[in-house]
């Protein structure tokens, strides 16, 4: 069944994800070689409680961070640590939830600590292309398989190159 969301649901939903965005801007300028994931987690959390809002992964299924953080090949919803530094050339995936008035807004940024090797970027390029080939058909008159055969052929096509040639 699929829900229609009314105007004002959309705006509440739309207010929690401009949090998201400046969480993401932010981000930008705290990864850097050095700091901890932890560092990462406090800076999302720190965001999220001026703005009156709330950080839904905490405490989601006894997960106790605000943020998600999976550092090279970790998979998704990695726990944040202190002793876990980031290092020159390291993704470091950041996945959060910001909840306001009960309407949430879920997304998920990778970033590249300092100077990453071109197939890391090629990865991070590709993933991204294909997320805005996929919201193409994010819309009335498509269905899910759309959006994931979008998807599908961005990255199909990307990966048929050889960045390390």
């Amino acid at each position: 069944m699929i829900v229609v969301k009314s105007e004002k649901e959309i705006d509440l939903m739309r207010e929690a994800g401009k949090v998201c965005a400046l969480i993401f801007r932010e981000l930008e300028e705290l990864i850097k070689p050095g700091i901890s994931t932890k560092d990462i987690d406090k800076l999302v959390e720190k965001i999220v409680k001026e703005h009156g809002m709330i950080a839904s992964e905490k405490g989601y299924c006894g997960y106790p961070a605000s943020v998600c953080t999976s550092v090279n090949e970790e998979v998704v919803h990695g726990i944040p640590s202190r002793r876990r530094i980031l290092k020159e050339g390291d993704i470091v995936s950041c996945d959060l939830v910001v909840e306001y008035k009960g309407y949430m807004a879920d997304a998920c940024r990778t970033y590249g600590v300092g100077k990453i090797s071109e197939e890391h970027q090629h990865l991070i390029d590709t993933a991204k292309e294909a997320f805005f080939e996929g919201i193409k058909y994010a819309k009335e008159g498509y269905r899910l398989q759309d959006i994931s055969r979008a998807i599908q052929n961005k990255v199909e096509r990307y990966t048929r190159l050889d960045v390390r040639a």
